[in-house]
Protein backbone atom coordinates (compact mmCIF):
# COMPACT_ATOMS: atom_id res chain seq x y z
CA UNK A 1 0.00 0.00 0.00
CA UNK A 2 3.15 2.63 0.67
CA UNK A 3 4.75 1.70 -2.57
CA UNK A 4 1.33 2.51 -4.29
CA UNK A 5 0.81 6.23 -2.43
CA UNK A 6 4.25 6.89 -3.15
CA UNK A 7 4.10 6.02 -6.67
CA UNK A 8 1.20 8.60 -7.58
CA UNK A 9 2.66 11.10 -4.96
CA UNK A 10 6.00 10.70 -7.63
CA UNK A 11 3.80 10.48 -10.83
CA UNK A 12 1.76 13.52 -9.68
CA UNK A 13 5.45 15.41 -9.03
CA UNK A 14 6.24 14.66 -12.60
CA UNK A 15 2.81 15.14 -14.04
CA UNK A 16 3.29 18.82 -12.60
CA UNK A 17 6.55 19.18 -14.08
CA UNK A 18 5.60 17.80 -17.46
CA UNK A 19 3.20 20.92 -17.66
CA UNK A 20 5.79 23.44 -17.74
CA UNK A 21 8.56 22.24 -18.93
CA UNK A 22 7.72 21.17 -22.58
CA UNK A 23 10.09 23.44 -24.50
CA UNK A 24 12.16 22.01 -27.13
CA UNK A 25 15.79 21.58 -26.31
CA UNK A 26 18.72 20.33 -28.25
CA UNK A 27 20.58 17.58 -26.81
CA UNK A 28 24.27 16.56 -27.57
CA UNK A 29 25.56 13.48 -26.37
CA UNK A 30 29.61 13.24 -27.70
CA UNK A 31 29.30 12.85 -31.74
CA UNK A 32 25.17 12.36 -31.80
CA UNK A 33 23.16 15.23 -31.78
CA UNK A 34 18.84 15.24 -31.32
CA UNK A 35 16.84 18.42 -31.71
CA UNK A 36 13.71 19.51 -30.82
CA UNK A 37 13.47 17.25 -27.55
CA UNK A 38 11.09 18.18 -25.04
CA UNK A 39 12.93 19.39 -21.57
CA UNK A 40 10.48 17.04 -19.71
CA UNK A 41 11.76 14.26 -21.48
CA UNK A 42 15.65 15.36 -20.56
CA UNK A 43 14.77 15.82 -16.50
CA UNK A 44 12.81 12.33 -16.68
CA UNK A 45 15.71 10.78 -19.03
CA UNK A 46 18.65 12.10 -16.42
CA UNK A 47 16.50 10.82 -13.59
CA UNK A 48 15.98 7.10 -14.62
CA UNK A 49 19.52 7.23 -15.93
CA UNK A 50 20.92 8.11 -11.90
CA UNK A 51 18.33 5.47 -10.57
CA UNK A 52 19.94 2.86 -12.36
CA UNK A 53 23.72 3.60 -12.28
CA UNK A 54 23.12 3.89 -8.27
CA UNK A 55 21.28 0.57 -8.50
CA UNK A 56 24.37 -0.54 -10.26
CA UNK A 57 26.99 0.27 -8.35
CA UNK A 58 24.81 -1.16 -5.11
CA UNK A 59 24.24 -4.37 -6.90
CA UNK A 60 28.58 -3.96 -7.10
CA UNK A 61 28.84 -3.16 -3.49
CA UNK A 62 26.11 -5.87 -2.53
CA UNK A 63 28.18 -8.40 -3.96
CA UNK A 64 31.12 -8.20 -3.01
CA UNK A 65 30.09 -7.52 0.17
CA UNK A 66 28.52 -10.80 0.20
CA UNK A 67 31.47 -12.51 -1.23
CA UNK A 68 33.78 -11.23 1.48
CA UNK A 69 31.55 -12.38 4.47
CA UNK A 70 31.41 -15.94 2.64
CA UNK A 71 34.72 -16.21 2.73
CA UNK A 72 34.54 -14.89 6.66
CA UNK A 73 32.07 -17.61 7.28
CA UNK A 74 33.95 -20.47 5.90
CA UNK A 75 36.81 -19.15 8.14
CA UNK A 76 34.61 -18.83 10.91
CA UNK A 77 33.56 -22.44 10.31
CA UNK A 78 37.46 -24.00 9.60
CA UNK A 79 38.36 -22.29 13.14
CA UNK A 80 35.20 -24.16 14.89
CA UNK A 81 36.31 -27.13 13.38
CA UNK A 82 39.86 -26.39 14.79
CA UNK A 83 38.22 -26.09 18.50
CA UNK A 84 36.15 -29.08 18.41
CA UNK A 85 39.52 -31.26 17.00
CA UNK A 86 42.12 -30.02 20.13
CA UNK A 87 38.49 -30.25 22.88
CA UNK A 88 38.50 -34.29 21.93
CA UNK A 89 42.10 -33.90 22.02
CA UNK A 90 42.11 -32.52 25.55
CA UNK A 91 39.78 -34.90 26.46
CA UNK A 92 41.69 -38.01 25.27
CA UNK A 93 44.44 -36.38 27.82
CA UNK A 94 42.37 -36.26 30.38
CA UNK A 95 41.31 -39.61 30.17
CA UNK A 96 44.88 -40.61 29.75
CA UNK A 97 46.02 -38.70 32.55
CA UNK A 98 43.25 -40.19 34.48
CA UNK A 99 44.15 -43.84 33.45
CA UNK A 100 47.57 -43.17 34.83
CA UNK A 101 47.24 -41.66 37.74
CA UNK A 102 45.04 -44.79 38.73
CA UNK A 103 46.68 -47.36 37.28
CA UNK A 104 49.71 -49.47 39.54
CA UNK A 105 52.92 -48.72 39.23
CA UNK A 106 55.43 -51.62 38.96
CA UNK A 107 58.27 -49.19 39.70
CA UNK A 108 59.94 -50.09 42.61
CA UNK A 109 60.30 -47.18 45.02
CA UNK A 110 64.35 -46.73 46.37
CA UNK A 111 64.71 -43.70 48.72
CA UNK A 112 68.11 -43.44 47.68
CA UNK A 113 67.57 -43.53 43.71
CA UNK A 114 67.42 -39.99 41.63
Amino acid sequence: MLVLILLLVVSSVLVYISRFNFVPVSVNLGVVSISDVPLFYVIVGSLTVGLVLSYIVYLFNSISTSLMLRGKDKEIKKNKDEVLELTKRVHQLELENEKLKHSPTNESEDPNAL
